[in-house]
């Protein structure tokens, strides 16, 4: 971590501000005081470019802490098709802005070769580089009474064999998971953590809800609470949807409460 930030920093996520930009979450950061930003690298051509983001950085004085790769469905053509290309990509974004880890998402399943090879690439990738690539864990799809995986090998990446994990929040409410045992088999693997909550009830197929950590039922403050007990030295994100927010000063505030949140609940540990 850079000089001067906490044991456990609390990121900004630029997701975070949707359907604001990527320069946007640099401000909210800088404002309210936030550690540092996750780039989300998505169709804003300013997530997909370092030297963008390094005048945002010296501007706001906000380090970026986290890359999280083109992972998702609407960013399937960001940085081309091929999946290790884009690791790749989001590992020399990393090493150039100094941050720590990258955040993937598991192969989704038509992804059939990158499926097949996931594990062992990261193993590999891991040891190419001080950056940490994070697996982060993912949710079933919903379709009328049953259920079927987007992903694999799975969307729970606690029982994949890769060296470091990103524990989402919102992702365990929509898997109906435990989190607090997810944590405790992670153990040493957990290197991330993505803060945000659910309720478990959200309808439509896509139950992924993203609230303000104590607006749902997931143990937030737990969680939280034990990271430093067991040596996690990751970087905890704010990831939270405020696309409902109706004004800029809403969003802000519920940004602010989240961070009030981390850090009330984070044990109170020395700067590095």
């Amino acid at each position: 971590m850079l000089a001067g930030l906490p044991a456990i920093p609390v990121a900004l996520s630029s997701s975070s501000v949707y359907p604001e930009r990527t320069p946007d979450a640099f401000e909210a950061a800088s404002r309210l005081g936030y550690d540092g930003v996750e780039v989300m690298v998505y169709t804003d051509p300013v997530s997909q470019s370092t030297e963008a983001l390094e005048r945002l950085v010296d501007y706001h004085q906000v380090p970026v802490l986290a890359v999280h790769a083109p992972s998702l469905l609407l960013t399937q053509l960001v940085w081309g098709r091929e999946p290790w290309a884009k690791l790749i990509r989001a590992k020399e974004m990393a090493e150039r802005l100094g941050a720590k880890a990258v955040v993937v998402h598991p192969p989704f399943r038509w992804q059939r070769e990158y499926a097949r090879g996931f594990e062992k690439g990261m193993e590999k990738i891991a040891e190419e580089t001080g950056v940490t690539f994070a697996v982060e864990n993912m949710f079933p799809i919903r379709a009328g009474t049953s259920e079927v995986s987007g992903y694999s090998p799975h969307w729970d990446p606690v029982g994949l064999d890769v060296p470091n994990v990103t524990l989402d929040l919102s992702h365990t409410a929509a898997s109906a998971s435990d989190a607090m045992a997810m944590a405790n088999d992670l153990g040493g693997r957990l290197s991330h953590v993505h803060l945000a909550d659910g309720s478990g009830v959200s309808s439509g197929p896509v139950p992924d809800e993203h609230l303000v950590p104590g607006r749902g039922k997931q143990p937030c403050a737990e969680l939280l609470r034990g990271l430093d007990a067991t040596g996690f030295r990751g970087v905890v994100v704010a990831e939270v949807n405020t696309r409902r927010a109706p004004t800029r000063e809403a969003r802000l505030a519920d940004l602010a409460e989240t961070l009030a949140f981390a850090r009330e609940h984070l044990s109170q540990v020395p700067a590095r």
